[in-house]
């Protein structure tokens, strides 16, 4: 199929497919004219890496996770990617651990916003009573 037809198919825009490309995530062969063509398996590989992006992989991580699928019973290959992996999840792992205190961090100044909103609310009645 043509990349336009993939593109129908995976929802990925030709742009992105080319950008696969050019970071060796997804061949195509050549038609004469110079036209891309690919496989019905591109549908699935695509979608794979469109998972793998969506999981907050970069594409130098998910070349190194995708020769697993492609030779699966290679040893060398599948502890290169169980690295990679644990590398990213570790990675995750950290940003996880910034956004929770940076999430804690707001809900200090929250409370803090909360108090003074409910110190001016009650400012106007206090200044009526003594007057």
């Amino acid at each position: 199929m043509r990349i336009g037809e993939l593109s129908k198919r995976t929802g990925v825009s030709p742009r992105s497919l080319r950008y696969y490309e050019e970071q060796g995530l997804l061949t195509s062969s050549r038609s004469e004219a110079g036209q891309r063509h690919y496989s019905d398996a591109a549908v699935q590989r695509v979608s794979l890496i469109r998972q793998l992006f969506d999981a907050g992989l970069s594409s130098r991580v998910i070349a190194t996770v995708l020769p697993c699928v492609d030779v699966p019973g290679d040893l060398d290959v599948a502890e290169e990617t169980f690295t990679a992996m644990m590398r990213e999840r570790d990675r995750i792992d950290a940003e996880i651990a910034h956004l929770v205190e940076t999430r804690d961090a707001l809900d200090v100044l929250i409370r803090a916003n909360s108090r003074h909103r409910a110190e001016l609310s009650t400012a106007p009645e206090r200044a009526a009573r003594s007057a």
